[in-house]
């Protein structure tokens, strides 16, 4: 990954590798199964092109690897079996939300400023939601969220949140903390999450929704990349950062 500093970042019991790169206020980005692909890279380096420092950990998988059937069974199976994600279970919140939490306000500490960007993406979509929890995280980003895995219909609805956390986002929106969500129309791993966050959210909850093509429509920030998704994302950023 070129110009991107590594490191590692340990909070609690979790410990992950983070790539760094850029200049002005903090964005985490979350990388999508399988993993920080060059897909998800240029798209972290368009934020950073945008006047922003990101950061990117790495949960699953490994960087600068095109997506194969084979580097996503393994991901996906990582990610099942981890008990860093909630893959099955309703109502709570993913164990590594805390660790991003924790990296959240480690980077403002550092910088400064208004507060942090969070940007999930399929897996980790929910993730931004559940750092929003921390006042630190002041422009949440989900991009087709997909955990808990859809199977059924209250795990479609679920917003990968515990009902304490689920109370505090709803007091953060009700107090102007505004979410951008993204998605395809068609996208049956998103479920009906996006009915769910308009009811928690109300009018804090930004939706915007492209028509699907395709039935495997689902990465709307990178392998099915949505120009007018990707520039939403950077002016949210830029409207709640600068």
């Amino acid at each position: 990954m070129f110009g991107w500093s590594r490191s590692e970042f340990s909070a609690g019991e979790i410990t992950h590798e983070t790539f760094r790169k850029g200049f002005g206020p903090g964005v985490i980005i979350v990388h999508e199964i399988p993993g920080v692909t060059p897909a998800v890279e240029k798209f972290a380096n368009e934020v950073v092109d945008a006047g922003f420092t990101v950061v990117m950990p790495l949960l699953v998988g490994a960087t600068d690897m095109a997506p194969s059937s084979k580097n996503i069974a393994s991901s996906m199976l990582k990610t099942c079996i981890s008990k860093e994600f909630t893959t099955l279970a309703l109502n709570k919140t993913s164990p590594v939300v805390s660790w991003l939490r924790a990296l959240a306000k480690q980077l403002h500490d550092e910088l400064g400023g208004k507060g942090v960007g969070a940007i999930g993406m399929c897996f980790s979509g929910g993730f931004a939601l559940g750092m929003m929890v921390d006042d630190t995280v002041v422009a949440p980003v989900l991009s087709q969220p997909s955990l808990p895995f859809a199977f059924g219909v209250k795990r479609s609805a679920d917003l990968n949140l515990s009902p304490l956390d689920a109370t505090r986002v709803a007091q953060r929106a009700s107090e102007g903390c505004q979410v951008l969500g993204l998605r395809f129309t068609g996208d049956k791993l998103v479920g009906t999450r996006f009915a769910e966050l308009h009811k928690l959210l109300g009018d804090a909850f930004i939706a915007v929704e492209f028509e699907s093509i395709k039935k495997s429509d689902h990465s709307v920030l990178t392998e099915q990349r949505q120009e007018l998704g990707v520039q939403r994302v950077i002016e949210f950023l830029k409207l709640k950062l600068f």
